[in-house]
C-alpha cells in the first residue's frame, strides 16, 4: 500500500523536507513541491558578491552527542553531512541590560553558578527556576523523545501561565526576572501573553548545549534533500500549489502554476496555515475553521540587517548577543519612531574554515507590517526609492546603536543588505511577515493551536504553527503529523533503532 501512496508535500522548509523523510523511508512515494528557486523556507542562506549570510535558523540546540536533536539528526541522516560549530558554554547567550553584560552557560551546574555570581542572594531562586524549566521539558514526551511518557497536567498549567507571572513567582530580584528573559526574541514573547511552556521549551532546548551549522543553515536542507532523494522522493522548484484539488470526500491532487495538476493520494502542507486555506476552495473546510484560523494572532515581524564585514577585521563571535537600550527586554515590540530599535539580536555567521575572524553577520530587530504596509504587493527590488530610503534610516540607526555596544563596528562594515516584515512574506509566505508564524497567548487557549489534521482526511499540515517553531519544534512538529500515517510508535522506536 505505501509503495503506490502517494503524497505531495507543499513547500521546501524544515517541516516539508523532514515529514517527507520520514514518510520516505517508510516506503511512501514523496514529491516536495517549492514554489520559489531555493529550498528550505526559513533554512535559506543568500549570497552577496561573494559573502554568505544566514536569514533564518541563525543557531540550534541540544545537538551534542545524544542529546534530543542529535538524536532526530541521526535519524534523519543528517548528522554527518551537517558540520556543527559550538557556542562558548561559558556563555553561548549573552545579555546585555542597563549597560551590564550577563552569560548564559549550558549546564544546569554551570548555568546556575554563572547566575548566582551575578546574583548572589538568589541562588535558591535560580535552582528553583532551573528545575522548573527542565521538569516542564522532561514533562512533555514529545521534547523529550520519551514515547507515551508525559505530564499532561503540568503540561496545561504552564500553557495557561504568562512567562513573566511564573518568573515573577519564582525570581524575587527584578533585575534577575528580566535577565531570564533576555533571549526572548527567539520566540518574540510578550508580556502576560506568552506562555511559560514556550519559554522553558526554548531555555531547555539551548541550555543543554548551543552551536552553529559550519557553512549555513541551508546545508540542513541539502542534506534533508539528499536522503529523501535516497529514498526515492524528490524536491521540484519553481512549482507554486495554486489549488489543492478536491471532490465531495477528500483531496485529489495538487494544481501547480494555475495549470497542471499532479493526483496524489496525502497532501501534506509546510505552508503558513492561511496560505493553505487560501488553496481549498471547498466546503469540506467549515467556514467556523477557517475564521479561527484567519484570526489567529502573528508573532511579530523583523528587520534585518545583514553585514559584510571588511577582511580579518572583526573577531568572530561564539556566542548570541541580545542588546537592550532600556531597563528591560519586554515590551520591545510596542515601539514609535523615535524609540525604536527598544533592543536587538546580533550574530554573526559561523565560517567553514574555523577562521577566527568573521566574514558576516546580522543585526536583527522587532518590525511591526504595519511600518512597510504601504509597499505590500509590490514585487522584490521594484518597491521604489520610499521603501529603500526607509530601510537605509532604519539600517544606520541600528547600525548606530550596535556601535554603542560594541565601539568601532561602523567602521570595520564593508557594506550590508536589508530585509523586512515584506521580504520574510515574500520568501516564506509567512503571515504579516511575521518572525515565528502563530503567536500563542495565554487569553485565547486552544483558540491559536492548529491541528496538523484538518476536516479533509487526507489533508494535513506541518511546519512552525502545527507544533513550535525552531529546529526542534518544527521536527517534533514533522513526527506529529507523520504519526497520522505512520502511528507515533512507529517513529519513536525507528528513533530509537538509528541511535543504537
Amino acid at each position: 500500500m505505501k509503495e503506490n501512496t502517494k503524497v505531495i508535500i507543499i513547500g521546501s522548509g524544515l517541516g516539508g523536507l523532514s515529514s517527507g523523510v520520514i514518510l520516505a523511508k517508510n516506503g511512501y512515494d514523496v514529491t516536495i513541491l517549492e514554489k520559489g528557486a531555493q529550498i528550505g523556507g526559513c533554512l535559506q542562506c543568500f549570497t552577496r558578491h561573494g559573502a554568505k549570510f544566514e536569514t533564518g535558523m541563525h543557531f540550534i540546540g541540544s545537538a551534542a552527542q545524544g542529546q534530543t536533536l542529535n538524536q532526530l539528526m541521526r535519524y534523519l541522516e543528517i548528522d554527518q553531512a551537517v558540520k556543527l560549530s559550538q557556542l562558548d558554554p561559558q556563555g553561548y547567550d549573552v545579555v546585555s541590560l542597563s549597560g551590564k553584560r550577563y552569560q548564559f552557560a549550558n549546564g544546569k551546574e554551570a548555568f546556575i553558578k554563572r547566575m548566582t555570581e551575578y546574583f548572589p542572594d538568589q541562588y535558591d531562586n535560580i535552582v528553583n527556576y532551573y528545575n522548573l524549566v527542565e521538569e516542564i521539558a522532561n514533562a512533555s514526551s514529545l521534547h523529550s523523545l520519551k514515547y507515551a511518557e508525559s505530564d499532561a497536567a503540568l503540561n496545561m498549567e504552564y500553557q495557561l501561565r504568562s512567562v513573566n507571572e511564573v518568573i515573577d513567582e519564582v525570581i524575587t530580584n527584578p533585575t534577575l526576572a528580566k535577565v531570564l528573559v533576555g533571549n526572548l526574541p527567539l520566540y518574540a514573547a510578550e508580556k502576560d501573553k506568552t506562555p511559560f511552556s514556550t519559554h522553558a521549551f526554548i531555555m531547555d532546548f539551548y541550555n543543554q548545549s548551543a552551536f552553529r551549522v559550519k557553512g549555513g543553515s541551508d546545508r540542513i536542507a541539502f542534506a534533508l534533500e539528499n536522503t529523501l532523494k535516497r529514498y526515492g522522493g524528490e524536491v521540484l522548484t519553481r512549482k507554486k500549489v495554486t489549488k489543492i484539488l478536491c471532490d465531495n470526500t477528500h483531496a485529489i491532487g495538487v494544481e501547480v502554476n494555475d495549470k497542471e495538476v499532479i493526483p496524489c493520494d496525502i497532501v501534506i502542507s509546510d505552508t503558513h496555515p492561511m496560505r493553505t486555506l487560501e488553496m481549498l476552495d471547498t466546503k469540506l473546510i467549515r467556514p467556523a475553521f477557517r475564521k479561527r484560523i484567519n484570526q489567529i494572532p502573528q508573532t511579530v515581524g523583523g528587520f534585518s540587517v545583514y553585514l559584510h564585514f571588511k577582511e580579518n577585521a572583526v573577531p568572530y563571535l561564539n556566542y548570541n548577543y541580545y542588546g537592550y537600550q532600556n531597563a528591560t527586554p519586554w515590551d520591545c515590540e510596542n515601539y514609535s519612531e523615535a524609540s525604536w530599535p527598544k533592543g536587538f539580536l546580533y550574530m554573526h555567521f559561523c565560517p567553514d574554515n574555523d577562521s577566527q575572524y568573521a566574514s558576516t553577520g546580522v543585526i536583527l530587530s522587532y518590525m511591526q507590517m504595519s511600518d512597510v504596509e504601504e509597499w505590500k504587493g509590490t514585487a522584490i527590488g521594484k518597491r521604489g526609492k520610499a521603501y529603500e530610503e526607509f530601510k537605509k534610516a532604519k539600517a544606520e540607526k541600528l547600525i548606530s546603536v550596535l556601535e554603542q555596544h560594541f565601539p568601532g563596528i561602523r567602521s570595520q562594515i564593508q557594506t550590508y543588505y536589508t530585509s523586512t516584515p515584506l521580504t520574510y512574506l515574500d520568501y516564506t509566505g509567512t503571515e504579516a511577515g511575521s518572525m515565528y508564524g502563530n503567536a500563542k497567548d495565554i487569553s485565547l487557549g486552544s483558540a491559536c493551536r492548529v491541528p496538523q489534521r484538518t476536516r479533509i482526511p487526507n489533508v494535513f499540515l506541518t511546519g512552525q504553527n502545527v507544533n513550535s517553531h525552531g529546529m526542534l519544534g518544527v521536527l517534533v512538529g514533522a513526527i506529529v503529523t507523520c504519526s497520522e500515517m505512520l502511528s507515533a510508535k512507529t517513529i519513536y522506536e525507528q528513533i530509537k533503532e538509528a541511535n543504537k
